[in-house]
C-alpha cells in the first residue's frame, strides 16, 4: 500500500515537473519577441503566444504544451497502467502552477488535451472536432475550448471507467475556473477574436 502511494506520488511529481515548463515564455523569448507575461493578456499559453503574430511559435507552443501531458501519461503507463492517469493530472496541474514561474501558468487546455489523446484518443478528436466547431461559430478560442471541455467530460463518462471519468471532470471544472475571466467577457460580448491583438 505504502510503496503504491509512493509509485502515485512519484509519478505525479514527474508529471507536474514536466507540466512547469513553460514553453510559451521560453520560445517567445527565444524568437526576439519578449516576455509573453507582459503580451496581451499575459498568459502563458498559445492563444496569447498568437497575438505576438508569430503563427509558428504559437503552434509550437501549443504542441509543447499539448505533448507535456502526452509524455507525462505515457510514462506514467511505461511503469504501470495505473499510473498514467495520476502523471497525466500532474503535467495538467504543472502548467496551471508552475514551480518556476510562482504558481502562474496557463489556463491548461492544451495539456488537457495531450492528457486527453494519450488516455483517450477519440475523445481527443471530438474535442478538436467540437473547438473548431465552436471557434469558427464564435470567432474566439476560449469560448471553443470550454465547450470541447465539457463536451469530452461528458463523452469520458461513456468512453473510460468512472474512476477516469470523475478525474477528467475534475480537471475541466479547473480548466473552467481558471478562465473565469474569460467567461465573464463572452457573457459581457467583450472577449477577443481569433487573432486579435488584445
Amino acid at each position: 500500500m505504502i510503496q503504491t502511494a509512493a509509485m502515485h506520488l512519484a509519478v505525479f511529481v514527474v508529471g507536474y515537473l514536466l507540466g512547469s515548463i513553460p514553453f510559451g515564455l521560453i520560445l517567445t523569448r527565444l524568437a526576439g519577441l519578449g516576455d509573453i507575461r507582459k503580451i496581451g493578456s499575459g498568459n502563458i499559453g498559445a492563444t496569447n503566444v498568437l497575438r505576438t503574430g508569430n503563427r509558428w511559435i504559437a503552434g509550437a507552443t501549443l504542441l509543447l504544451d499539448g505533448l507535456k501531458g502526452t509524455t507525462a501519461v505515457l510514462i506514467g503507463a511505461a511503469i504501470a497502467p495505473e499510473l498514467a492517469l495520476t502523471a497525466g493530472v500532474g503535467a495538467f496541474l504543472g502548467h496551471l502552477f508552475p514551480i518556476w514561474l510562482g504558481f502562474r501558468g496557463g489556463k491548461g487546455v492544451a495539456t488537457y488535451i495531450g492528457v486527453l489523446a494519450a488516455l483517450a484518443w477519440p475523445v481527443a478528436i471530438a474535442f478538436g472536432v467540437v473547438w473548431a466547431a465552436t471557434a469558427a461559430i464564435t470567432r474566439v478560442s476560449s469560448a471553443g475550448g470550454l465547450v470541447a471541455s465539457l463536451a469530452s467530460a461528458i463523452l469520458m463518462f461513456f468512453y473510460a471507467s468512472p474512476v477516469v471519468a470523475v478525474v477528467f471532470a475534475g480537471m475541466t471544472a479547473v480548466l473552467w475556473w481558471r478562465h473565469e475571466a474569460n467567461i465573464r467577457r463572452l457573457l459581457a460580448g467583450t472577449e477577443a477574436k481569433i487573432g486579435a491583438s488584445r
